[in-house]
């Protein structure tokens, strides 16, 4: 999308390995950042992604204070609130930068940093106000899911209704999946994969991700000019089933592409039922099932999947059609930037 010669706001989401930002009004950046590699680089990165917009204002959610770079969830709050002022002053902002909080609110960095606990791991709560603001009836779920986690949110009447806020929290309560499409290890997920006949077992190894399953099923578009695989080679569907031989430890010339597309599609199916049973511990945790569902995030594929295996019915809404895919893609940088802007409830 074309980037706006200035914007008045940008809302940006500091993630672990992606960074994104979006004006609420359109405009959005998305690039990937190994922040546990190059931490250091931060701020000049954030600059780097606004660009030219040139806002007077940046506000800021973000879930990367988790990488390893940092000894502390604190440390890394703290790193990365001082990053984004570092970045604001580089783009001339002239208002003071905020950071959002798990409370709904957007705060100064100095209050943001003596309560780091609030500030860490933000941008699922921004994205669940943006879609209660999109279901169609009053008991919901949001199901998100982006290259290296799947969040499942409860909404109530119009606004999320969690049952945890904290990372370790969620992850017990099934409102947090550690499973994405882009970014999981295949033995994460499976210990086997079909090959002609055979079950073959699958080497824990970093020989491929899940990005190579959901290239080979469609589900994202391939990317001959991307590194950031797991071998440093294109993000195209030949490559993936490349890599996918060699976590088989097959010879990529005895591997063909529907032999590739079979062993996706037994990995996504697997992937698919971890999500699922996500799905049934958080409706179980309510005590009610939801009547609508609302879809974030690039891996609506997935999303679809494991909705169907969950059996939930009623209404669906996706945020990529609605939205638009790059809007999507960025949606806790687009909602944060609409909560800015007195847009969002």
């Amino acid at each position: 999308m074309p980037t706006p010669p200035q914007t008045d706001l940008v809302a940006i989401d500091v993630g672990g390995a992606n960074l994104k930002a979006a004006d609420g009004r359109g405009w959005t950046q998305a690039v990937a950042f190994p922040l546990w590699q190059e931490w250091q680089r931060l701020p000049e990165a954030l600059a780097g992604l606004v660009g030219p917009v040139t806002p007077r204002r940046v506000v800021a959610t973000m879930t990367g204070e988790i990488a390893d770079c940092y000894p502390s969830r604190a440390a890394g709050v703290a790193h990365i609130v001082d990053a984004v002022l570092t970045a604001a002053a580089a783009m001339r902002c002239v208002d003071t930068p905020g950071i959002y909080l798990l409370d709904g609110r957007i705060v100064s960095a100095a209050e943001a940093k003596a309560d780091p606990l609030h500030a860490a791991a933000s941008n699922w709560h921004a994205l669940a106000r943006l879609a209660a603001a999109h279901a169609p009836t009053d008991r919901a779920l949001l199901i998100d899911v982006g290259s290296t986690t799947v969040d499942v949110v409860p909404i109530i009447g119009g606004m999320p209704a969690p049952r945890a806020h904290d990372d370790a929290g969620r992850l017990l309560a099934g409102e947090l999946v550690y499973t994405g499409i882009e970014r999981t290890p295949l033995a994460a997920v499976v210990r086997w994969l079909p090959h002609r006949g055979l079950r073959r077992p699958v080497a824990a190894e970093r020989f491929a991700d899940s990005r190579d399953v959901w290239l080979l099923r469609g589900g994202l578009p391939e990317r001959p000019d991307a590194t950031d695989t797991a071998d440093g080679g294109p993000a195209t569907r030949d490559a993936a089933r490349i890599r996918l031989a060699r976590s088989l430890l097959v010879e990529p010339a005895d591997f063909s592409l529907t032999d590739a597309a079979a062993a996706a599609a037994a990995f996504a199916a697997r992937q698919a039922r971890l999500v699922a049973r996500a799905i049934g511990r958080v409706v179980m945790g309510c005590g009610w099932r939801p009547t609508s569902v609302v879809i974030a995030g690039h891996g609506e594929q997935l999303a679809r999947m494991a909705i169907d295996r969950a059996c939930l019915s009623g209404p669906l809404v996706s945020l990529p059609e609605v939205l638009g895919a790059d809007v999507s893609r960025a949606a806790p940088a687009h909602a944060l930037a609409l909560i800015a802007r007195g847009v969002l409830a």
